[in-house]
């Protein structure tokens, strides 16, 4: 197969947005007095921190003496405890477990009934819909309560695009094709930039999505040419990213045959022409003593 050396070169470029957008709240109440109020909603850019506010009311007249905090990621079985702290003997502390995850901190009061949630350099992978519950210990003349919003608040992660993959694939004789693989939030739009302006509609094709579709997409472009360059340039709202492919003619194949059977002949010659000294000191040898006998029946 012909081989292709391939050069990639890349910018980016960033417009920041504010970290945090809320939108409508949402309210759980219950009969028993309890209520809790959280965002439906929340947008954070990859990289900030967010706080995911929470807040409760309760029907005690007086402050709980030990409480709970809890919040999940996901609901039900399929939910993923992300932070858990308790505050015992009425202390104004909520402590957490030694090996809790220290992206996350209580950022609200629990006991002036704000469970907010701070989230450091947020990612990706963090989108999803929280739920947060608050729990009570029972005691004397209370039982064991809990209580958290059942429709959660969504944090949806917004990033500015980044090209993980930039790679050319095939040969000369079956074709050349540039892939480019993208991950970003909006969903990035993908374009192929020539030196001389953008390729046509009809030489690019979006790929299925990867495992993650809300974030990746790929692009791929045929007909590319030893000897070009190619650039993907990936934009949506947040920003922009592009990187350079640089195509480089194919490597010529050396001629091994020539050269071995070279070698071989200069090998042979060398062993024939130590076997032809090695023949003609043996004559001499052979010839010297056959006359010193000569010599010695003469006297």
């Amino acid at each position: 197969l012909s081989l292709y050396l391939c050069l990639c070169g890349r910018q980016s470029t960033v417009r920041w947005l504010s970290a945090l957008l809320l939108l409508c709240y949402s309210t759980a109440n219950d009969d028993d007095g309890w209520s809790m109020k959280v965002p439906t909603e929340v947008k954070a850019i990859e990289g900030y921190p967010i706080v995911l506010p929470c807040s409760f009311t309760h029907p005690h007249h007086t402050h709980p003496f030990s409480m709970h905090v809890v919040w999940t990621l996901g609901h039900g079985r399929a939910a993923s405890v992300l932070f858990h702290c308790m505050s015992l003997n009425n202390s104004q502390k909520c402590q957490s477990k030694p090996d809790q995850d220290q992206r996350y901190r209580l950022e609200g009061n629990h006991r002036e009934h704000d469970l907010s949630l701070r989230i450091n350099s947020v990612t990706l992978k963090d989108s999803g819909r929280y739920y947060c519950r608050v729990e009570l210990p029972g005691t004397h003349g209370h039982p064991h309560e809990r209580f958290k919003n059942t429709l959660g608040t969504r944090l949806r992660v917004e990033a500015a695009p980044h090209i993980l993959s930039l790679s050319a694939e095939g040969t000369e004789a079956s074709g050349i094709k540039a892939l480019c693989h993208v991950q970003g939030s909006p969903l990035p739009d993908v374009q192929w930039i020539a030196p001389d302006g953008v390729f046509k509609d009809d030489t690019t094709f979006p790929l299925s999505h990867e495992a993650d579709g809300r974030y990746r997409t790929s692009s791929e472009l045929l007909d590319v040419k030893p000897g070009g360059q190619y650039t993907c340039a990936a934009s949506n709202s947040l920003g922009k990213d592009q990187a350079t492919l640089y195509i480089l003619h194919p490597m010529p194949e050396r001629t091994t045959t020539n050269n071995s059977s070279l070698l071989m002949l200069l090998l042979a010659l060398a062993l024939g022409m130590k076997l032809i000294l090695a023949l003609g000191v043996g004559a001499w040898v052979i010839k010297k003593s056959f006359r010193h006998r000569n010599n010695g029946v003469s006297d």
